[in-house]
C-alpha cells in the first residue's frame, strides 16, 4: 500500500518533517512493507522555509541582518534542493516576534533586514527566490527592503528619508538607479494569503496596525502615510498598487515587491505544493494522511489540509487529516476531500504536556488508523 504523508508542523510541537516521521513509524507497525512517501507541507506561514528544505533535500543559511528596531538579528533562509531556489521568511528578519511588546512601534519598525535577507540570498548565487510575507512587525511599504537592496528613497531635498512607516510622508523621490542588478533576472514569487488593499478601513494599516502596536492615531497617520507613498511610487514608476488585492500584506511590503521587484503574489500552499510536486507524489497513493495542530473553520481559508485535500480529490484518494485540536467550522471540509478529521491526544492536560508528547501522539493515532485500514483490506 502506498501512503503520502503531507503534513504541516504542529506549532511549536513538531516540524512537519518530524510529524510525517511519526506517521510512518505508526504506519509501519501495522504494515512493515507500506510505501510511505513523506511530502513536509506548509502553507507560506510559519515553518515554510523549513518544510521546503526538508521536502527537497536542501540547506539553511543564517546572516546577520537588521531587525524591526535597527538591532542585529540572527535570520534564516533556505536554499532548495534545485540550489536555485531561495526560500525566505520575511519575519525572520522583520517579523513582530522579534519586538518586544513594550517596544512596538510601527511607526518606527523596518523591513531593511527582509532587504539584507534577499541579498544574502542572491549571494549564494540563486535565480529564484519564494518570498513569505506573513508576521510582520512593520508598516513601511516595503521601503527599507527597497533602501537595503540599493534603492534611495530621497525627500524634496535629497536626502535619504529615515527607516519606518512614520517617515513615508517625506518621501519625494525614488532612486532606483543602484538597485542590486542580480534582481532584473531573479524570478520572485510571494507567499501571501491575504487581499488586503494597501490603505482604507481593510488596508494595511487598519487591519493589521494595532497588533503591530500602533494606537488609533498612529493608524490614521500610518494610513495617510502609506497613501502618499502610493502616490509617490505611481507618480515616480507609473505603477498604481494602492488598491492592488494583497498590497496590504505584512504592513505594504506586498506593495513594495510588487512595484519594486515586479513580483507575482501567490497563495503560499500553492507555492509549496508546486516546489514539493506533491500532485505528481500523489498518483497511484491508497491514503494520504495531513494534518496541523489546529483544524477548524479557518483551514477552509488556504491551509495546509485544504490545500492537500483539493489535490488528493482530483486522484479520489481518502484524505485522513491529524490535529491536536479539533474547533467549531469543519463541516465544509468534507465536501473539499477530507475524509476524516481525527484528534491526537489520549487524555487531557496542560498544553505543554500535550506539545511535548506530539510525536508519541501522532504515531499511536496514525498506528490505530491504519489498523482499522488494514482490517478494512
Amino acid at each position: 500500500m502506498k501512503f503520502v504523508l503531507a503534513p504541516d508542523s504542529f506549532k511549536e510541537s513538531m516540524t512537519a518533517s518530524e510529524v510525517a516521521d511519526a506517521m510512518e513509524r505508526g504506519i509501519k507497525k501495522i504494515i512493515p512493507d507500506a510505501e510511505c512517501v513523506k511530502v513536509p507541507m506548509a502553507d507560506g506561514g510559519e515553518g515554510t522555509v523549513q518544510s521546503l528544505v526538508d521536502a527537497t533535500k536542501g540547506k539553511l543559511f543564517k546572516t546577520l541582518v537588521m531587525g524591526p528596531l535597527g538591532v542585529e538579528t540572527l535570520a534564516v533562509f533556505g536554499v532548495l534542493g534545485d540550489k536555485k531556489t531561495a526560500i525566505l521568511d520575511m519575519a525572520s528578519a522583520s517579523g513582530l516576534d522579534l519586538v518586544p511588546i513594550k517596544k512596538r512601534n510601527p511607526l518606527l519598525t523596518t523591513t531593511y533586514g527582509t532587504g539584507q535577507l534577499i541579498k544574502a540570498a542572491l549571494d549564494i548565487g540563486v535565480n529564484h527566490l519564494i518570498i513569505g510575507i506573513g508576521g510582520s512587525a512593520t508598516n513601511d511599504g516595503g521601503a527599507g527592503m527597497i533602501q537595503a537592496l540599493g534603492a534611495k528613497m530621497l525627500t524634496k531635498d535629497n536626502e535619504e528619508i529615515d527607516l519606518g512607516g512614520g517617515y513615508l510622508n517625506l518621501l519625494a523621490k525614488i532612486d532606483l538607479s543602484g538597485l542590486d542588478k542580480r534582481l532584473k533576472t531573479t524570478k520572485i514569487e510571494v507567499a501571501c494569503d491575504v487581499n488586503n488593499p494597501l490603505t482604507g478601513p481593510n488596508g494595511a494599516s487598519y487591519i493589521f496596525g494595532p497588533q503591530k502596536g500602533a494606537t488609533v492615531e498612529m493608524v490614521k497617520t500610518l494610513d495617510d502615510n502609506l497613501k502618499h507613498y502610493a502616490k509617490i511610487i505611481k507618480q515616480e514608476l507609473g505603477l498604481d498598487v494602492e488598491k492592488t488585492p494583497g498590497a496590504g500584506a505584512a504592513g505594504g511590503l506586498g506593495a513594495g515587491l510588487l512595484a519594486f521587484l515586479c513580483a507575482e503574489l501567490k497563495r503560499g500552499i500553492d507555492l509549496v505544493t508546486t516546489q514539493t510536486k506533491l500532485k505528481e507524489k500523489m498518483k497511484g497513493a491508497d491514503y494520504v494522511f495531513t494534518g496541523e495542530g489546529s483544524i477548524d473553520g479557518q483551514t477552509l481559508y488556504g491551509k495546509t489540509p485544504l490545500g492537500v485535500a483539493l489535490i488528493a480529490k482530483e486522484y479520489k484518494i481518502p484524505v485522513i487529516a491529524f490535529a491536536g485540536r479539533i474547533g467549531d467550522g469543519i463541516q465544509p471540509l468534507y465536501d473539499q476531500g477530507i475524509s476524516s478529521i481525527i484528534g491526537i491526544l489520549s487524555e487531557a492536560g496542560t498544553i505543554d504536556k500535550a506539545l511535548e508528547k506530539g510525536p508519541e501522539n501522532v504515531e499511536r493515532t496514525c498506528e490505530n488508523i491504519t489498523r482499522i485500514i488494514s482490517l478494512c483490506k
